[in-house]
């Protein structure tokens, strides 16, 4: 299943709009083990981008899409996750540069962007106790998936619940989380958790 531009900034609308539901959540978990201002930036992010969105004129092409939407997330609140998704979306737009639908193969190009933007910027990796936890296994996930969009959504939400719930075995090697060391073990990544949540307002939208 493929979705038009437009079917694509709906859908982004829609999910976004439900993610301040949990600015609370990632607060605390992100207190445990930093500074606690995910929360704040997921919130003022997404509507950020929902505003951005709705600024663009009809039929914008995806890579427009994600280039306002990067924008818009990394300049609405200064922090780092802030600025490595931004960057991530921004990077992302150069691989779907004419195009005028998402399917599989424009996702899983989208998201590897991402994620190769947030390994090349936030110099880390899968295990260092980020967002990318959740999110390149996710990736994995979805180009071995088969079957519906709705099918390979609810396998990537299934893999980033798993990794979520990994992380908090993990020892944080990034940003501020990494000094409290042994004390950031048993809590689950904020920024994983983000991402997880992400994708279940995602597929809520796509229903």
């Amino acid at each position: 299943m493929s979705l038009s531009s437009n079917e694509v900034r709906d859908v982004l609308s829609r999910t976004l709009s439900a993610m301040p539901e949990h600015a609370e959540e990632l607060r605390e978990l992100d207190a445990a083990l930093g500074d606690g201002d995910l929360g704040i930036t997921v919130q003022s992010g997404s509507n950020a981008v929902v505003k951005a969105l709705a600024a663009l004129p009809p039929d914008a092409a995806i890579n427009d899409l994600l280039l306002a939407a990067g924008k818009a997330f990394s300049t609405a609140n200064p922090s780092t996750f802030a600025a490595l998704i931004g960057g991530g979306l921004l990077a992302a737009a150069k691989v779907v540069a004419g195009k005028t639908t998402v399917g599989k193969e424009e996702a899983l190009a989208i998201g590897r962007a991402v994620a190769g933007r947030i390994i090349e910027r936030g110099k880390s990796q899968v295990g260092d106790k980020t967002v990318l936890d959740a999110l390149v296994p996710s990736l994995d996930v979805l180009e071995a998936a088969q079957g519906t969009a709705t099918a390979q959504l609810a396998a990537m939400i299934d893999k980033a619940r798993e990794q979520v719930q990994a992380t908090a075995g993990l020892r944080s090697q990034k940003g501020r989380a990494a000094w409290v060391q042994e004390r950031s073990v048993g809590h689950a990544d904020p920024g994983a958790t983000a991402y997880w949540r992400f994708l279940e307002a995602l597929a809520k939208a796509m229903g």
